[in-house]
């Protein structure tokens, strides 16, 4: 193999072993962290920070006694630890923090976008995304969390903001309604409190479908919005309304 062709190949494979090095941690953190604990492997999630590559996210969700497959309670280990060694250097426990039964929690994804919301500390995300069990009343949505490194502890900063949610009703073949909202971020200047603004956009749309003439044709009504999320006493004011409950 020429040159070009293993630089090539190494270049492909790092990912791959990138990724099992961050799988391997899973449990030795949950051993060490919260013994005797059972970590929910089909949503526990890692991955190597962009922004930092010596640095990797985990959501770590950990199984409540009495968990079953259908409802249940799972509390959250969300860490940064050293790439290379594994070592834990930031953590927060969360109690409590996903609730499943007729809305199942479908998968929990690390969100490295660039939420840069103070001068010198970048935010990372975790988004959590729920899915409905009835095809009939349908329903879903992903909520957002952002998170700071403030020593050696995590600061929550945005509280499940819901970024996405729908929900309708559908005879089974055409006739229904859907109603969903989707809000963006950008980030906005820096606040008296030195954290940036939250530049909210929100679209709100409104689907009815009926069976015209043999197809099932489908109508919207959208509207837009935006405003502003702004840091007081800690963390963003997420109001009740914009929370996923």
């Amino acid at each position: 193999m020429n040159k070009k062709a293993l630089i090539l190949a190494a270049s492909l494979l790092a990912p791959v072993f990138a990724h099992a090095a961050c799988t391997d941690f899973m449990q030795t953190w949950v051993d060490k962290l919260h013994p005797g604990r059972t970590l929910d492997t089909t949503l526990a999630v890692c991955k190597q920070w962009p922004a930092n590559p010596d640095l990797t996210l985990a959501v770590l969700p950990l199984e409540q006694k009495g968990n079953s497959d259908d409802q249940g309670t799972d509390d959250l280990a969300i860490l940064v630890a050293d790439s290379t060694s594994g070592s834990v250097i930031a953590r927060l426990y969360e109690p409590d923090a996903i609730t499943f039964d007729a809305v199942r929690v479908s998968a929990i994804e690390l969100d490295t976008a660039r939420y840069q919301l103070k001068p010198g500390n970048r935010a990372f995300g975790v988004r959590v995304h729920y899915s409905g069990s009835s095809s009939a009343n349908s329903f879903g949505g992903t909520s957002l969390s952002l998170y700071t490194i403030e020593g050696q502890t995590l600061h929550k900063v945005v509280d499940r903001l819901a970024v996405s949610s729908g929900s309708g009703e559908t005879n089974g073949e055409c006739d229904g309604f859907y109603d969903s909202t989707d809000r963006t971020i950008d980030i906005g200047p820096i606040s008296r409190e030195g954290y940036a603004v939250l530049k909210m956009s929100e679209k709100s749309t409104h689907t009815v479908s009926k069976m015209v003439s043999g197809k099932c044709v489908d109508k919207d009504t959208s509207q837009r919005k935006s405003f502003d999320l702004n840091y007081t006493n800690g963390r963003y004011a997420v109001s009740k309304a914009l929370q996923w409950n």
